[in-house]
């Protein structure tokens, strides 16, 4: 059963903004909470996608991906469970909220694509040049069905990424100055179309960064994108945005993805993460 993969929490605590007890039974009841709780029409705006979510194709990838977790793998033959995700090996609960954040073993702050890669090569024995290590995208990849996992664990938990180590705070601010610096071929920056409330392109609503009750679910990735018909994560939709913007392409799991990732968390810190979301 789906629901097993999660441990029921009130979401009224959430939507208070205190410490989340435990990850939220339904991303649908999360995303509801936020509607019944102030008035934005970025998260009203697709009727379809609201009823489309308890029956989310991406929910079907969160089981496919418990089970890759604690499968023995790689040449080493041993599960991801001895995995440090922040918490502890093996701790998932929560950890997910507390992403991109700085690890002692590795000396980096890390997001929770990169930690997964970090893991399959140090604990699973996986290659540089595996596919389980260069597929990073799409629903029938291992990255995404891990992901689709281990962020569901944090599912209706407040976003909460520490600021305690210098370097998860340089690379928050250098996010922050990312976001804001306009350049490229038509001099864009990320707020131009986050930067203001009330923005479209075309018929869609774009959600006001400086809103964090619209700004949680905007990062709430990983998310199954309609349009695409595959769950997508943050270091996808950090490529695209930038590719929107006719930058040059962005190195997946680079600083500078995780110093985006590392300001945009911030600017949700205390909201309930929709985990996994559904989007256009």
């Amino acid at each position: 059963m789906l629901r097993k993969l999660f441990a029921a929490i009130p979401l009224a605590a959430a939507m208070a903004g205190t410490t989340s007890a435990g990850p939220s039974d339904d991303p649908a009841a999360v995303l509801q909470t936020l509607i019944d709780s102030t008035s934005s029409y970025y998260l009203t705006q697709s009727e379809q996608n609201l009823m489309m979510m308890p029956a989310s194709p991406a929910l079907w990838t969160v089981e496919e991906g418990e089970a890759l977790f604690h499968e023995p793998r790689g040449p080493n033959e041993v599960s991801l469970e001895g995995c440090d995700f922040g918490k502890g090996p093996g701790v998932l609960e929560g950890a997910y909220v507390e992403l991109p954040r700085y690890f002692e073993d590795t000396g980096k702050v890390m997001d929770l694509g990169n930690r997964l890669i970090h893991c399959m090569k140090t604990l699973q024995g996986f290659a540089d040049d595996d596919p389980a290590i260069t597929r990073i995208h799409g629903s029938n990849t291992d990255h995404m069905r891990l992901q689709a996992y281990i962020a569901a664990q944090s599912n209706g938990m407040n976003w909460n990424p520490p600021m305690d180590h210098p370097l998860e705070k340089a690379l928050r601010d250098a996010g922050e100055v990312l976001f804001y610096r306009r350049s490229g071929p038509f001099d864009f920056n990320c707020a131009a179309c986050h930067g203001d409330e009330g923005k479209q392109i075309r018929a869609s609503v774009l959600p006001y960064a400086n809103n964090p009750k619209e700004w949680t679910k905007a990062i709430s990735w990983p998310s199954f994108r309609v349009g695409h018909d595959n769950l997508r994560s943050s270091q996808h939709r950090v490529s695209e945005c930038y590719w929107q913007m006719r930058y040059p392409e962005i190195i997946p799991g680079s600083d500078l993805s995780i110093a985006l990732i590392s300001f945009w968390t911030d600017l949700a810190r205390g909201q309930p993460a929709i985990l996994p979301d559904l989007k256009r």
